[in-house]
């Protein structure tokens, strides 16, 4: 189980890389050149990738082996990021703009291998609990790592030295993958898959027709719930997550004050509210997690909220802002990783052939809710102001909360509905 915490942790590691360059050093840097919210938040379009990615997992998942894919996008990365290392963002903005867009290209497609292999480690309610944790956790560790050590230091150590350090990054976690066991079962397996395949004559078609795939996707029980929750349960959170820290920039904090305590503090407590999912989902029912978690994090957006009618800078103000971003922070990371437990529940009863297309098309209304909202919360707070839009972040936030309480008694998360899976 170790090595397969430390094969998945790793893997999300790099892949949540972009994420922390795009979130929080590219809208800190813009908000610095004077650009307005809603061009920063428009700025979103660089993850639209991520939205694609279920056009193609169905070949993903169907054609060649998860050594092979996950190898080459990784290496594609380092060579991404050997030939950024040559840039001048201030001179070159639509040259980083194109860094961003091909990383986030690559680390959607590697998204879909890591994600299928995942599915087939991951055995019974206790290593799916500690297996999403590992994908959480190694994911925000990466954001931390980019947006928020690199945000920190980019200006001592230079663009070209960041990106350096990254293709070294990318290269040691390729060669990794080349020549971890972890994955030599998934190739047995697909090579059995294949040669059935071969004699049916069936896969090669299902390859070059996805919709067969998704027909059989949306037909998995769970699926309906699943859909309607993942779109929507980070709206109001997101919005908040996304304007706060410019509020703060505007009136209270210097970049590399947010730096740290944005990128690097508060997405600490994220990290320990995704491991603590983890360890909680071993001993509580996720219903009742779900449940009270949601309530929590409505409460924290309540005391966020009342921070906006001060804007004369004080340490009182700063320490009340960061307290509110930790705690804002740390239920997020629990959520996150209740929510990715649940909707690997739900693909893992569908049948194996489809379960990493399953995975990748929650995953992508996952990130699809999350950046449409990212991209127009910028626009609502310019034109109604931080807080008429935290008021309508956080009645979003209740309704949400409202909807989980509803499924825990009636809905898809009744106990009898997420049984532990068989080891």
């Amino acid at each position: 189980m170790n090595d397969k915490l430390v094969f998945l942790g790793l893997l999300y590691f790099v892949q949540g890389i972009p994420y922390g360059l795009q979130s929080s050093l590219l809208p800190v840097y813009l908000r610095g050149a004077g650009h307005s919210l809603t061009r920063i938040g428009f700025t979103k379009i660089l993850y639209f990738p991520w939205i694609l990615k279920v056009l193609w997992a169905p070949f993903v998942d169907r054609v060649g082996s998860k050594r092979r894919w996950l190898v080459g996008t990784v290496s594609g990365l380092a060579l991404t990021c050997l030939s950024s290392a040559a840039l001048a963002p201030e001179a070159h903005i639509w040259g980083v703009a194109g860094t961003l867009l091909t990383m986030n290209t690559l680390a959607a497609v590697q998204d879909i291998a890591v994600d299928g292999a995942a599915v087939g480690l991951l055995r019974g309610r206790g290593e799916l609990g500690l297996g999403n944790t590992a994908q959480v956790v190694g994911y925000k560790a990466g954001a931390v790592f980019a947006g928020g050590g690199l945000l920190a230091v980019i200006d001592v150590a230079g663009w070209s030295c960041m990106f350096m350090l990254l293709t070294f990054v990318y290269a040691g976690v390729a060669l990794f993958v080349l020549g971890t066991p972890v994955l030599d079962c998934d190739e047995t397996l697909r090579g059995q898959q294949q040669a059935d395949g071969s004699r049916k004559g069936g896969q090669g078609m299902d390859a070059m027709r996805p919709w067969r795939a998704w027909r059989k996707m949306l037909a998995v029980p769970g699926t309906p719930w699943t859909v309607l929750y993942v779109l929507t349960y980070k709206l109001g959170e997101q919005g908040a997550v996304t304007m706060f820290p410019l509020f703060l920039l505007d009136h209270h904090m210097t970049a590399r004050e947010l730096g740290f305590w944005n990128g690097v503090i508060a997405m600490g407590f994220s990290i320990c509210g995704s491991s603590l999912g983890g360890l909680l989902l071993a001993q509580f029912s996720i219903g009742a997690l779900m449940r009270r978690v949601f309530v929590m994090r409505t409460v924290s957006m309540v005391f966020q909220s009342s921070l906006l009618t001060i804007l004369e800078p004080s340490p009182l103000m700063k320490g009340m802002a960061v307290l509110s971003m930790s705690v804002q922070h740390f239920l997020g990371g629990l959520i996150t990783t209740l929510t990715f437990t649940t909707m690997m529940h739900c693909t893992q009863r569908a049948e194996e052939s489809i379960q990493a297309t399953h995975y990748s098309f929650l995953s992508t209304l996952e990130v699809l809710g999350k950046l449409m909202f990212s991209a127009l919360a910028g626009g609502v707070v310019d034109w109604f102001g931080f807080e008429v839009a935290f008021l309508f972040f956080l009645t979003l936030s209740a309704a949400t909360a409202l909807h989980v309480w509803t499924a825990t008694f009636t809905g898809a998360l009744r106990e009898h509905q997420l049984k532990e899976q068989p080891k």
